[in-house]
């Protein structure tokens, strides 16, 4: 693959699992993975400002999949955090189509697209 001088050899993406089982509206799921993808974005500039570089200079890439429960969210995050992977577990506030406290999404990442495929590769799309 050809790339412009100054980019990464690699590719960097953000994965974002979605509890398919609550049934959200679509607006409310976007606006979770939102929540997800800022916390993420805001955390890796922080703790590792080259990460979130190659990240923002490979376009940012972002890839909502589905898992089927809260458990499911919780063995995704056990995962990245053994790994050392940068991730961030939403938990709704209430105000709208689910209860107060239910966890929704998680978002894991940047990092390598390789390093992610290994962890969520098996994932559907939502």
């Amino acid at each position: 693959m050809f790339r412009f001088a100054g980019l990464p050899d690699k590719d960097y993406k953000l994965v974002i699992l979605v509890r398919n089982d609550l049934k959200m509206g679509k607006g409310k799921i976007a606006a979770q993975a939102g929540h997800a993808s800022v916390n993420c974005a805001l955390s890796i500039k922080k703790k590792d400002p080259k990460m979130f570089d190659n990240w923002t200079s490979c376009g940012q890439a972002k890839v909502v999949l589905r898992v089927g429960s809260e458990r499911e969210l919780f063995e995704f995050k056990a995962i990245a955090d053994a790994q050392g992977i940068n991730n961030s577990i939403i938990c709704d506030g209430g105000r709208t189509q689910i209860e107060p406290g239910t966890y929704t999404c998680i978002g894991i990442g940047p990092e390598e697209c390789s390093v992610l495929d290994k962890i969520t590769g098996e994932l559907k799309m939502l």
